[in-house]
């Protein structure tokens, strides 16, 4: 057998074996690229009236969102730039549970009680996390199928190589002098805009699978440089046993105010109380709305108010290198929006295009089959 011909295979048969959890992954990724931009049009509560620049401490909100879910632990509070409300997030893993309470920062009005495993966005984001099955079974197929994905795109450059002139010129464009046959039609769709998808299907496989195996994502930091650990953790390094509780009269409130007077302008600012001495407060500030790398991480030891810097990536942003920030970068340029809105658009129609690969494939696949 050629090489060619084995290439075919590796082609055929993997492409075949993940053409639904692709289709599945690429969909939902086309669904949820302007989640942000739809909730915010679709779900008034995310937006209040600006009657002022004094908002409601943390402190103060706290105890009003803690009274809407009782028995809930509080995970953070995330102030928006002004017109848009404060939403305090109750997140936990055992017992499962997640979230969000929407807040008039001004008044503390209570405006929305939100249980996000029944929101629709949560449920595409399951999807494109898990295939809507147990994030035991549901993981480990998609990485796996992203990282087969990745071998596939490569495979289908390999065999979309022409061997003539004129074969090269009808593979990077349609050309269609009268109207052609489903067959036809079918199979230029799957080569032609397969050529074109591959640098950012190749893009999309390689962030995903950074969240996909712990072992490519440390293997792709340390490729870059990096030498710190890419696990986000709030504990204590200070903390010994024993050791007696905090003095300092509202922490949070302290953290925010600092927050507030060092960024300005910062489209958002979230404080992460603490549960106990082990932990830190934290707070970061994102620079840049939709850019989520451009955020600055701060840590407080809750006995002392001193900041203490972390040994993970997420730290400020003027102490992050190059690997640090490409890891940071990962999110963003996985649903394009490192480059904004146009970011957002090209990705979703990228992804839309990936999602017909594994259809016109499996079609020109069945066609050849049937005339065998």
């Amino acid at each position: 057998m050629s090489f060619r011909k084995i290439v075919h295979q590796l082609h055929l048969w993997p492409g075949l074996i993940i053409g639904l959890p692709v289709f599945i992954i690429a969909i939902t990724g086309c669904i949820y690229a302007f989640q942000e931009e739809i909730q915010d049009l679709t779900q008034p509560y995310r937006q209040v009236e600006t009657i002022g620049t004094t908002v409601k401490l943390p402190s103060e909100l706290e105890s009003i969102a803690e009274n809407a879910l009782p028995g809930k632990v509080l995970h953070g509070i995330s102030y928006k730039t002004p017109g848009k409300s404060i939403e305090a997030i109750f997140y936990n893993f055992n017992p499962t549970y997640y979230y969000l309470v929407y807040l008039d920062p001004y008044s503390g009005e209570v405006l929305k009680v939100k249980d996000m495993e029944k929101d629709f966005f949560r449920w595409i984001i399951t999807g494109h996390f898990y295939l809507w099955l147990p994030p035991r079974i549901g993981q480990p197929v998609v990485a796996w199928s992203t990282l087969i994905f990745a071998l596939v795109i490569l495979s289908g450059l390999i065999i979309w190589i022409p061997k003539t002139r004129k074969a090269f010129r009808n593979r990077i464009w349609f050309h269609w002098k009268k109207k052609p046959g489903f067959k036809r039609f079918n199979f230029d769709m799957h080569v032609v805009l397969g050529f074109y998808t591959t640098i950012f299907a190749l893009i999309f496989a390689v962030t995903g699978l950074v969240w996909g195996f712990q072992w490519f994502a440390q293997s792709w930091y340390k490729l870059a440089g990096g030498d710190k650990s890419l696990i986000y953790t709030e504990e204590n390094p200070n903390y010994t046993a024993g050791q007696k509780t905090s003095t300092l009269t509202n922490p949070i409130d302290k953290v925010f105010l600092f927050m507030q007077e060092n960024y300005p302008d910062a489209y958002s600012i979230e404080i992460h109380p603490h549960q106990d001495n082990s932990t830190l407060l934290m707070s970061h500030a994102q620079l840049a709305e939709g850019k989520q790398w451009k955020t600055d991480y701060r840590y407080f030891d809750p006995n002392t108010f001193e900041e203490v810097e972390v040994d993970h990536i997420y730290g400020r942003i003027e102490n992050a290198d190059f690997a640090d920030k490409l890891m940071r970068m990962n999110y963003d340029i996985h649903t394009g929006s490192i480059l904004g809105l146009p970011g957002k658009i090209f990705a979703f129609l990228m992804s839309l295009l990936i999602a017909s690969l594994p259809v016109t494939g499996v079609i020109v696949w069945w066609k050849k089959k049937r005339k065998s």
